[in-house]
């Protein structure tokens, strides 16, 4: 901003810089030319030193592919061709596979990959040369008036945009300064996160290992690696955070009933509680919410990333489709029909991973009966399982997630 400016005015402006935002801000300056769009961010922008990574659903490949950036991020990328699921219980030695999901989501296409985070981030930096980017600070306040919205930041800059876009986090400043209220329900549970080697290949194969305290998840990386997400007790975690790397590791190697052979840890394990939070509303005026500004859910399933950037397929389809029309594509009814679109989705994914943890986070021996028998069945019966491949593939809905130009 020169001196002379107050207010700088952009028809979009993106709050948000992590995934979500990033892909929205590239979509739109791709399929929406000419439309003068900001990128605001607390931070400068830059690839994060994550060791995570991401399964990346074969629908938001999709996306990626059609913004430009998964070039970008291919090589680093690992298939997910099949995954395993075993339900197991305190001090169980072996691990029955009862739910084997294999096979493509389409013809030739694994219905997910495995990206680290670093790749991912960079190929998404790399692709937001047609952005605008604002000098970064904090949202102090926030305004929605009948033609434009404007935000105050805490250094005094304003910014006005006809449409804002929240993709600023589970604990969204513009969602609560736009008074959109959340449900929220805090599973007492710890996700713990690093990266393994291992001795024995992992052949592209996810293992979903359900344990009393709750899922345990090994995802495959190139070469002899996997991501790894552990599902504890607060306490639990704690403890297993303050162990030795080699006892930690074995620890490990005993909970995926060594599928995998002698493990080793490769990067620093992170921790972070697990909340489960809903927005009221996916708009409001000159406002929408994405990622996990709308939605946090259980990680259980890998798909809260792929649930935001399913948003961003639907929103830029609805904006896009707005500005065709001749639309204000700020209005709220404009941006109800995205918040239509997306609430089911949202809602059917919550309600599935709280449902399975819930169901699976104990070691009830009637309980674990039946649904060990119920999912036998399920591994049985072709139909559900092509139908949940499906599903994970996230292949529906908008266009850019099948594959075309919205």
């Amino acid at each position: 901003m020169t001196d002379g400016e107050k207010t700088r005015a952009f028809d979009v402006l993106v709050v948000g810089g992590g995934p979500v935002g990033l892909s929205l801000a590239i979509a739109l300056t791709r399929f929406m030319p000419g439309i003068a769009l900001g990128l605001l961010d607390r931070r400068h922008l830059s690839v994060p030193q994550d060791s995570r990574a991401s399964a990346i659903a074969a629908g938001v490949r999709h996306l990626f592919e059609a913004i430009g950036v998964w070039p970008g991020m291919a090589d680093a990328a690992n298939p997910i061709a099949a995954m395993k699921i075993t339900d197991s219980g305190t001090g169980d030695m072996a691990r029955p596979v009862f739910l084997d999901f294999a096979g493509p989501a389409t013809p030739g296409e694994p219905f997910a990959h495995m990206v680290p985070n670093t790749a991912s981030a960079a190929a998404l930096l790399a692709g937001i040369d047609a952005v605008e980017i604002v000098e970064p600070g904090a949202v102090a306040a926030f305004m929605a008036g009948p033609a434009h919205a404007e935000i105050t930041l805490e250094d005094g800059r304003a910014l006005r945009a006809t449409l804002v876009i929240a993709a600023d986090g589970g604990r969204s400043t513009l969602r609560h300064l736009a008074g959109i209220k959340t449900f929220s329900h805090d599973y007492r549970q710890a996700g713990l996160v690093t990266t393994i080697t291992h001795s024995e290949p992992h052949n592209d194969i996810a293992y979903e290992h359900f344990l009393p305290a709750g899922p345990f998840a090994s995802l495959p990386l190139k070469g002899n690696q996997s991501s790894l997400v552990w599902t504890e007790k607060p306490q639990m975690a704690q403890a297993l955070l303050a162990m030795a790397p080699a006892d930690l590791a074995g620890r490990i190697e005993a909970a995926m009933g060594s599928v995998l052979g002698q493990v080793e840890i490769a990067e620093k394990v992170q921790s972070f509680p697990l909340h489960l939070v809903l927005a009221h509303r996916f708009a409001a005026p000159r406002l929408a919410l994405v990622g996990d500004a709308a939605h946090v859910i259980h990680p259980l399933a890998g798909q809260g990333l792929n649930l935001g950037l399913r948003d961003v397929a639907v929103l830029t389809e609805v904006l896009i489709d707005a500005l065709r029309l001749g639309e204000d594509f700020g209005r709220i009814e404009v941006l109800e029909r995205y918040e239509g679109r997306r609430r089911a989705d949202t809602a059917a994914m919550a309600l599935a991973t709280d449902g399975l943890n819930r169901l699976f986070s104990n070691d009830m021996a009637p309980l674990r009966a039946l649904r060990d028998f119920g999912l036998s069945l399920v591994d049985r019966a072709a139909p559900l399982k092509e139908a949940f491949i499906g599903q994970a593939a996230g292949t529906s809905g908008a266009k850019l997630l099948r594959g075309l130009a919205p």
